[in-house]
């Protein structure tokens, strides 16, 4: 549980670096850029080894057959993540397309894994990503959304998220975890 604790809290300070320390993050300039990138990568690397190491030490009992809500939820988190990249019409239609996958991922994790250590990992990128909102919504104030790019992008955008879904839940599966199970625990 240190090194999943150390690790989230490498990895969030180093995402919230610029928004809470701007002028700060300004004057270490390109190779603070970097900098940050390492210690982001370090903190993902000691969330995975914390991860899988963390005791198994149950808070709560999922519910029966919540699985398949996850697997909703996932795609579609999927499909938000992927709209920011793509900017087709979708990507107009939310401020927070990242963060609001983050949040769905972390949701519907959290549904299905009732652990001390899902809870810390989910929970934290979950509260994360609410904050980052919160913060960039205080800073920047109203949205103007940008104009939007082509439905086509919009069409890739969902085969691009069903052909990761797959990939992520093969991966899953090899895992030992089936997420088509819709039971977990």
């Amino acid at each position: 549980m240190v090194l999943l604790t150390i690790g989230l809290l490498l990895f969030i300070a180093a995402h919230l670096f610029g928004r809470l320390a701007p002028g700060l993050r300004a004057r270490m300039g390109d190779p603070g850029k970097g900098l940050l990138t390492l210690v982001m990568l370090a903190g993902l690397a000691l969330i995975v080894i914390g991860f899988r190491s963390a005791p198994l030490l149950p808070l709560y009992q999922p519910l029966p057959h919540v699985g398949y809500l996850n697997n909703l939820l996932m795609l579609l988190a999927l499909v938000l993540f992927g709209a920011s990249v793509l900017k087709g019409v979708l990507w107009t239609r939310i401020r927070h397309p990242q963060f609001l996958a983050t949040i769905l991922w972390a949701t519907a994790h959290l549904l299905v894994n009732g652990d001390l250590a899902s809870v810390l990992l989910f929970g934290s990128l979950g509260l994360w990503s609410i904050g980052s909102i919160l913060l960039i919504n205080a800073r920047e104030g109203r949205w103007s959304p940008p104009p939007p790019g082509p439905l086509r992008r919009d069409l890739a955008l969902l085969g691009i998220a069903v052909t990761l879904y797959g990939a992520i839940t093969s991966t899953h599966i090899w895992l030992g975890h089936n997420p088509f199970l819709g039971s977990f625990g």
